[in-house]
């Protein structure tokens, strides 16, 4: 490929994501928030570094970023120094960041007058999905659009849906995050009845995987929550920033969400035991005695 593209958010997604737009022979411009990831990022692949957010989208056909929160990204792309300064008419620019429907629409109504296309489009698939280059991305925005960016986001997707209008991406990924903590909650159930019945853990989750309760957090990790390990890299201080926005939209449209606030509340918890970091299935350790 010979197009030009622009990857801002250098972080445990973005970092792998820049690096198969580049290993597929983009021409890559990257920035990130701290320069150090970038000087790393471009020791590892082909690429160039730009300082600040419109240095980095100056001629860039199509311009990514996977940032925090809403708040991120409102400043990468509305701020002083950021994409819709410079960014060409034309460009596509395409969000990574899990954040709210509300921030989207807010995002392309900008990018849109001055001339751009946008597209929400988070990922589900963790730090190994990014580094495998095998993340599911559900997208919000016009089908146009979607259909000239999909080639350069297939690079680290083996999922890529158009899931409807602006916003609907962020929607789909706050139903996939409600999935997760249903699913996390009755695996941390299901493990620790089967500890304390003293069944075989491994033995368990080759039969249950083959049935109805199979899923990825079985298959993925039942056997290291009964190991009492942590360390995969999707962190439960997202998780909860994630829920909130959850909470929020749930709230504007007057949808009740019980489990998943029961949930939240026990991540809570185990944020005030000193488990921030520690992967969404510490949610296990709630039952400590």
């Amino acid at each position: 490929m010979t197009a030009n593209v622009a990857f801002l958010g250098l972080g445990t997604m973005g970092y792998s994501m820049a690096g198969h737009l580049a290993k597929a022979g983009y021409h890559v411009t990257v920035y990130n928030r701290t320069q150090a990831k970038a000087d790393a990022w471009t020791q590892e692949y082909n690429g160039t570094i730009a300082l600040t957010p419109c240095d980095a989208v100056t001629n860039a056909d199509i311009i990514f970023t996977c940032v925090g929160n809403d708040d991120d990204v409102r400043e990468i792309y509305k701020g002083q120094q950021g994409i819709l300064v410079t960014a060409k008419p034309g460009a596509i620019l395409v969000d990574h960041t899990t954040a709210s429907a509300d921030v989207a629409r807010e995002i392309a109504d900008a990018a849109h007058a001055i001339g751009c296309d946008f597209l929400d489009a988070p990922v589900s698939g963790g730090e190994a999905g990014a580094i495998n280059g095998c993340l599911t991305v559900m997208v919000g925005g016009n089908e146009a659009v979607f259909n000239k960016a999909k080639h350069a986001i297939s690079q680290y997707a083996k999922a890529t849906t158009l899931m409807g209008e602006t916003g609907y991406g962020q929607i789909t990924k706050m139903a996939n995050q409600l999935c997760i903590a249903g699913v996390l909650q009755g695996l941390s159930e299901a493990v620790t009845l089967a500890k304390a019945a003293g069944l075989d853990i491994h033995t368990m989750t080759e039969v249950l995987k083959h049935g109805a309760a199979g899923s990825w957090q079985l298959e993925n990790r039942a056997q290291t929550m009964a190991a009492d390990s942590f360390d995969f890299g999707f962190a439960i201080d997202w998780m909860r920033k994630d829920l909130a926005i959850c909470f929020d939209a749930a709230e504007k449209l007057n949808v009740a969400l019980p489990l998943a606030k029961q949930v939240d509340s026990e991540y809570e918890k185990l944020q005030q035991r000193g488990f921030n970091r520690a992967d969404t299935s510490v949610l296990i350790k709630q039952f400590d005695k």
